[in-house]
């Protein structure tokens, strides 16, 4: 199938090359002619791991990238929208939604035939057949479901694991506003043998992107809240409460071979200093948003924000109960990322933690196995240094703190004994074991 994808970033541009391995003829659409130049190099401009390797395999045959919209959504088949939709004034910005829309109905307009339009792109309920329909329909001069068809089809791409996501897809979810579009949109996974398909309609396909994450998020809010009740209760480790949690059946079922497995979404009710990243932080928020406007109070998804909100500061706190006085004390940061595998700094935990210390004079080494590239342009270069290795980050500091769980951070214990074995270590993610350390403290412990 010939598929135009606007929008390059993260959900494009994976969704783009993983579809171009599987034979489909692809045209990623960026207004940035910086990004599309790189991607015609077979250069990605995001950090995804096997992704340049995916590229380099397709580009120039089934995989290009362009600046023209029209050109490449009237060669195609099917159009995907998957640009950004930012928070604007804690509410869902569809400006860019808004815009693809208006773009893809003036390209559709001057062709002959059916041609399917899906939004890739997460949005609110109502999104799809109320804004993005209606736009493609003013512009083109066709009717939804008779002209061009209508669909939703969310994403479950987790960030640093994105092209082995959408290569092994746990569902795949078809939203369209008749049959035809969602036999249509169908067809292009036709060859995902094995694989759970669920057919809806748009608003709903729609809601099942907001749950998703929702649930991810109230997880880790409910872990982080239980880890404060054992910080104040004293003699409880949160690690030790979830341990237990995590062996009900529900977390750790026995296979036929009496062997246990642990089940991914135990990986979220884990306390730590909170969630972040382009999505779970900005679609709970855009539900609450929502559904005020639906006069539905989310009290439970509130609850969820305001206490991520307060999690990055707690390690700072700890800090603060072993060195009161932060002024010219040497701290390194250790994971500036928002989780590992990825340079995205979106909402990342690292931003208040690294603010608040230069706040208080704290002297900040930081360091970041891909994202200190990043990091500088967020947060600059005032009262902070970043380091090239790990071993530069400690080598000095009074106090460790650790925020991503990098795999490479496993390799923190035995380098402290080495260069720094009185420093104050507090371990942001609790994911390593405290009995390695000489000084050892984190959240809810």
């Amino acid at each position: 199938m010939k598929v135009s994808i606007i929008g390059s970033g993260y959900v494009g541009l994976v969704t783009g090359a993983c579809l171009a391995e599987r034979g489909h003829d692809i045209s990623c659409i960026d207004i940035d002619r910086v990004k599309v130049d790189s991607i015609n190099r077979g250069e990605p401009p995001i950090h995804e791991e096997g992704l340049e390797e995916l590229m380099r395999s397709t580009i120039g045959s089934r995989l290009r990238a362009t600046t023209d919209l029209a050109g490449a959504v009237g060669g195609s088949d099917l159009t995907f929208i998957t640009v950004g939709t930012p928070l604007s004034d804690g509410e869902i910005d569809l400006r860019f939604i808004e815009e693809a829309a208006r773009q893809v109905g003036r390209a559709i307009a001057k062709k002959s035939g059916y041609h399917v339009v899906a939004v890739k792109s997460t949005v609110v309920p109502g999104t799809t057949d109320g804004i993005v329909g209606p736009m493609v329909s003013r512009e083109s001069g066709k009717q939804p479901g008779e002209g061009f068809g209508l669909c939703m089809n969310p994403e479950f791409l987790t960030e640093g694991q994105a092209v082995r996501d959408f290569r092994n897809p746990d569902r795949i979810v078809v939203g369209g506003i008749d049959e035809r579009s969602r036999d249509a949109l169908s067809s292009l996974y036709e060859d995902f043998e094995g694989v759970d398909l669920l057919r809806v309609n748009n608003k709903t396909a729609e809601m099942i992107k907001y749950a998703s994450n929702s649930m991810l998020a109230l997880q880790i809010s409910f872990a982080n809240e239980l880890a404060e009740l054992a910080t104040r209760l004293g003699g409880i480790d949160i690690v030790d409460v979830m341990r237990g949690v995590h062996l009900s059946h529900y977390l750790s079922p026995f296979l036929p071979d009496g062997k246990r497995m642990r089940a991914p979404i135990a990986a979220f009710l884990e306390a730590g200093c909170g969630f972040g990243g382009s999505c779970l932080p900005k679609d709970v928020a855009a539900l609450i948003a929502h559904g005020r406007k639906a006069g539905c109070d989310m009290r439970m998804l509130k609850a969820t924000l305001a206490i991520n909100e307060e999690q990055p500061l707690k390690v700072v706190a700890i800090l603060e109960k072993h060195v009161p006085e932060l002024r010219d004390l040497p701290v390194a940061v250790l994971g500036l990322a928002f989780k590992p595998d990825t340079d995205d700094m979106r909402e990342s935990p690292a931003i208040p933690i690294i603010r608040a210390l230069v706040e208080r004079g704290a002297q900040v080494r930081a360091y970041d196995p891909v994202a200190n590239q990043a990091a500088r342009r967020i947060l600059g270069e005032s009262g902070i240094r970043y380091c090239d290795r790990l071993e530069d980050a400690l080598r000095e500091a009074r106090a460790v703190i650790l925020v991503t769980r990098w795999a490479e951070f496993q390799r923190v214990p035995e380098a402290l004994r080495e260069l720094n074995p009185t420093a104050l270590f507090i371990d942001g993610r609790r994911m390593l074991d405290k009995s390695r350390f000489k000084n050892y403290s984190g959240i809810g412990l």
